[in-house]
């Protein structure tokens, strides 16, 4: 079994936001595959279904991005799900906006979620990273990632997730054709 899980944050004050991206991917996956809800509290919402027969969970941890390890481990540890069978959907800010990258381990970039997920289970998962540009500043980057994006912005990051969705069975079984796939798509 597959963990897939969207990182952001939880409340309607965070919808379209930079930081939010994972949970917009999790959203657009559970239409395109038609998942169902299976289980929702106040620190996750779980939907079931699969992706090209592989039985799969998508998540979304409902507590804030810098407490996400804690979830996920739970249900890491429930399921007896291991670490090469979780897929981390999270915005990053040194890719450029609606670049896709994936990572297995390595380092968190300063990326709250990213590190409370270390600290829970280690860096030996796999990461789809989502560009979102960088303002420039560093001292920026905290109300940077909070904020919604641009019309403009939002054209670039629903067509390239509307990309990741339509292939993502190819990332659980061959993530190099997955990449070439999104990035040849029109």
């Amino acid at each position: 079994m597959f963990l897939i899980c969207g990182l952001g944050n939880p409340g309607k004050e965070y919808v379209n936001t930079r930081h939010n991206i994972g949970f917009q991917l999790i959203d657009k996956l559970s239409n395109f595959y038609n998942f169902s809800l299976f289980k929702k509290d106040n620190k996750k919402e779980i939907l079931k279904g699969s992706i090209n027969n592989n039985a799969c969970l998508l998540m979304k941890p409902l507590n804030f991005m810098n407490l996400s390890g804690q979830p996920i481990q739970e249900i890491m540890n429930f399921y007896k799900i291991e670490k090469d069978k979780l897929f981390i959907i999270h915005d990053d800010l040194d890719l450029s906006l609606g670049k896709v990258k994936i990572k297995f381990g390595g380092g968190n970039g300063g990326h709250n979620g990213l590190s409370s997920i270390d600290e829970m289970i280690g860096i030996n998962y796999y990461r789809l990273r989502i560009g979102i540009d960088h303002p420039g500043i560093k001292h920026q980057v905290s109300n940077y990632v909070l904020n919604k994006f641009t019309d403009l912005e939002m054209d670039v990051i629903v067509n390239k997730l509307n990309k990741v969705t339509k292939n993502f069975e190819l990332l659980l079984s061959d993530s190099s054709l997955f990449l070439t796939k999104i990035a040849e798509e029109k």
